[in-house]
């Protein structure tokens, strides 16, 4: 039975956006061919660690929300472990309580850009 999971991981910083991005495509194309759907995708961006981790005080802070069976948590967080640029990492299961709220969140963040949106088109005619 599949269940969805939420997963964030953080990058190292030293990292180019090119880097970011292939580390990133790397993980997605590991759960997709673990036959895992990949539901929702977040790239929070360069942030502040709430402590040093392996001598750095920022990271590249990325979420991932997937539906897949259990077994693929372990193997995908094997292959976090494997991966030299993954400094930390943190899954956990969604229950409906929270597959709704996520949803709701999402929804709520694309009304906010569409209107920003609207507002840029607005200004420049």
């Amino acid at each position: 039975m599949k269940h969805q999971y939420e997963t964030v991981f953080i990058l190292t910083p030293v990292l180019s956006d090119l880097q970011v991005k292939e580390a990133v495509k790397k993980i997605t194309k590991f759960i997709s061919d673990q036959e895992g759907q990949l539901v929702y995708e977040d790239n929070w961006g360069l942030r502040k660690l709430a402590y040093p981790i392996q001598h750095k005080t920022s990271g590249y802070y990325n979420l991932l929300q997937i539906e897949c069976e259990s077994s693929l948590i372990e193997k995908l967080e094997t292959e976090y472990r494997r991966d030299e640029r993954i400094l930390r990492f943190m899954t956990i299961k969604l229950d409906k309580f929270a597959v709704a709220y996520s949803e709701k969140r999402r929804n709520l963040k694309r009304e906010k850009e569409n209107s920003a949106e609207a507002v840029t088109h607005s200004t420049e005619a």
